[in-house]
C-alpha cells in the first residue's frame, strides 16, 4: 500500500515541527501540502525549500490545488475557531481529520490511552472521521490519570501544565480559555475522573524552562504499589513516541482519612489516596528548541494517531 498523503494546515510552530516529522519519521505518511495564511511565515518557506505543495489562502487555497483529491489526511494547527469553519468544509470532502486544536469538534484522543478504542468509529466513518488531540496538557497528564483508573476509582483529578512562555505562540495564547476548558473534560472523558480541573501557566524564565507538568489524582484505594506500577508502565508507553517524556521524581502518596477529608471546590469533601506525580516533557528539537516540550507532545501525538490509522486500513485492505 502506498503512503497516506498528508496535509497540513497552519504554518505556525507546530505545524512546521510535525511538517519535519511526518519527513523525518513517519513510516506511512507522505508530506503533500503545507496552507498557511501568511506569505511571509517561515513554515512555508521551509516547505517550499523542501519541495512540498504550499498555498498561502488557507483551506480554500488547498481545495483548489491540484494535489487536494490525493490527500486523505489533513492535520489542523491552527485555532480552536478557525477549525470549526475547517472541520465543517473538510467532512464535506469526506477527508480524515485530526485536529491539534481545542475545539473539540471530534473526540478525544490521547493514543496511548483510547486510540484503539476509537479506531472501529474512524473506520465505519471512511475518510470523513474528525479526532482531536485534546491540548499539549492533555497530552502530557491524561495518560498519568488514566493509569491511576485503571487500577482504582478517581474521584478527582487536577493537572498544571508549566510551560516556557516562548514556547506559546500566537495560537496557544489565543486558545487558553479552550485549553483549560478542554483539558478539564477530557481529564474526566479520556482518564476516567469524577471530576477534572486544568490550570496552564506561562514561565517567562530566562532561559526558558522545559515543559513541566503536576498531576494530583485523589483515588479510592490503598495499593500505593499497583498505583506506582501502572503509573511507571503508561510513562514507558508514552515515551515509545515522545523520548523526552518522564518522571521528574519519584510519585508521592499522602492517605487522606475521613476524618480530615480534602475540601474539593465545586465537588465537597473527599478522603482516599492523594497521589501526585511530577512529569517533564523535553522535545526532540526536530524543528523547535528542546524546552518546547509542550509542542513536541502535541505533534507526537497526532504524528502517532495517524500513523496508527493508516496501519488499521493496511490491515483492512490486506
Amino acid at each position: 500500500m502506498a503512503k497516506q498523503k498528508v496535509a497540513i494546515i497552519g504554518s505556525g510552530n507546530i505545524g512546521t515541527d510535525l511538517m519535519i516529522k511526518v519527513m523525518r519519521e513517519a513510516r506511512h505518511l507522505e508530506m503533500a501540502a503545507m496552507v498557511g495564511v501568511d506569505p511571509a511565515s517561515e513554515g512555508l518557506a521551509r516547505a517550499q525549500r523542501l519541495g512540498i505543495m504550499t498555498t498561502a489562502e488557507g483551506l480554500d487555497g488547498l481545495r483548489r490545488s491540484p494535489v487536494y483529491d490525493d490527500i486523505g489526511i489533513v492535520f489542523d494547527a491552527t485555532s480552536a475557531k478557525a477549525h470549526v469553519r475547517h472541520a465543517e468544509l473538510l467532512a464535506q470532502d469526506g477527508k480524515t481529520v485530526i485536529d491539534l486544536t481545542p475545539a473539540a469538534v471530534g473526540p478525544y484522543v490521547v493514543p496511548p490511552v483510547n486510540l484503539d478504542a476509537h479506531l472501529d468509529r474512524i473506520a465505519d466513518a471512511g475518510r470523513g472521521a474528525n479526532v482531536n488531540m485534546v491540548t499539549c496538557g492533555g497530552q502530557a497528564t491524561i495518560p498519568i490519570v488514566a493509569a491511576v483508573s485503571r487500577v482504582a476509582k478517581v474521584h478527582y483529578a487536577e493537572i498544571v501544565a508549566s510551560i516556557a512562555s516562548k514556547s506559546a505562540g500566537p495560537g496557544t495564547r489565543a486558545n487558553i480559555d479552550e485549553f483549560t476548558e478542554t483539558t478539564s473534560r477530557a481529564i474526566e472523558q479520556v482518564g476516567g475522573a469524577e471530576h477534572g480541573k486544568a490550570i496552564i501557566v506561562l514561565n517567562p524564565a530566562e532561559p526558558p524552562v522545559i515543559m513541566r507538568d503536576t498531576v494530583y489524582c485523589l483515588a479510592e484505594t490503598e495499593d500505593e504499589a499497583a498505583v506506582r506500577a501502572s503509573v511507571e508502565a503508561m510513562v514507558e508507553t508514552v515515551q515509545a513516541y515522545v523520548p523526552g517524556y518522564r518522571l521528574k521524581q519519584d510519585i508521592q502518596f499522602e492517605r487522606i482519612g475521613h476524618n480530615d477529608p480534602l475540601p474539593i471546590p465545586g465537588v465537597g469533601p473527599r478522603s482516599g489516596l492523594k497521589v501526585t506525580v511530577l512529569l517533564e516533557v523535553e522535545g526532540a528539537g526536530h524543528y523547535l528548541p528542546a524546552y518546547a516540550g509542550n509542542l513536541d507532545i502535541m505533534t507526537s501525538a497526532a504524528l502517532a494517531a495517524a500513523e496508527r490509522m493508516v496501519e488499521r486500513r493496511m490491515q483492512e485492505a490486506a
